[in-house]
């Protein structure tokens, strides 16, 4: 399922955006969530970073495109955002905010049919490279590769990364089934590395990013396997 978000204020063109995603979504083998937002300031306000895509309108009465998506941007580094808009020369200034593309009104099924098939291709290489979480009555995605490693005190979660720790309510369990299949390995009852952060060992700890996390020593060779694993995919 792909939660696309459209945010347009024209009433008009808010339909003809969901007739042609309905559209889209007869003609290919995706399944489509969609939210409507009538102007930046509802989707900025209390913003979840839940959705795959974003269609923005540019000029709107409240917040315009390109203030919404900054704001956006500050929490949402993966969302994969298109602008609407009748004048290109702000849509030019998308790379600011890292917008994927722009489509021009009045909005034509196949021009916007290709835009969206290069935003569900974008969306799709970024998948499993970020994990949702709550933190100070936020929505946050945090990159994967930022994450050192997460511990648990007390059903509370401690996201180590590079820049800062974020806690949040939870169970460690929770988070190894949300990164199943991603280079995290359970070195012992509280704490989750990440593999592509582990810059070696210093005696039965090993070394994440800059800080050195307690390896229980059951699950020492299990780490060396994984470890060993993991360079050998991603030297391949």
């Amino acid at each position: 399922m792909v939660r696309i978000a459209v945010v347009e204020d024209d009433r008009n063109y808010a339909d003809i955006l969901k007739k042609y995603i309905s559209r889209y979504e007869e003609e290919s083998d995706q399944h489509f969530q969609v939210y409507e937002f009538q102007d930046g300031e509802d989707i900025v306000e209390n913003y979840k970073g839940v959705y795959d895509i974003i269609l923005m309108d540019i000029e709107m009465q409240f917040m315009n495109g390109m203030a919404a998506a900054e704001e956006i941007r500050k929490v949402d580094s993966e969302v994969v955002i298109i602008f609407i808009t009748q004048t290109p020369q702000y849509a030019m200034r998308g790379y600011e905010v890292e917008a994927l593309d722009y489509v021009l009104k009045p909005v034509n099924y196949f021009a916007f049919s290709q835009k969206l098939a290069r935003a569900i291709s974008r969306m799709s290489h970024r998948q499993k490279k970020h994990l949702s979480i709550t933190y100070k009555g936020k929505n946050l995605k945090l990159e994967l590769s930022s994450i050192y490693y997460i511990e648990v005190q007390d059903h509370n979660l401690y996201y180590h990364t590079k820049g800062e720790v974020y806690i949040q309510r939870g169970a460690m369990k929770e988070v190894e089934t949300a990164l199943e299949g991603e280079p995290f390995f359970r070195c012992n009852k509280c704490y989750l590395i990440n593999l592509e952060c582990v810059n070696g060992f210093e005696g039965s700890d090993v070394l994440v990013g800059t800080e050195r996390v307690q390896v229980s020593r059951a699950r020492k060779k299990e780490l060396l396997d994984a470890l060993n694993d993991y360079m050998n995919e991603v030297s391949k």
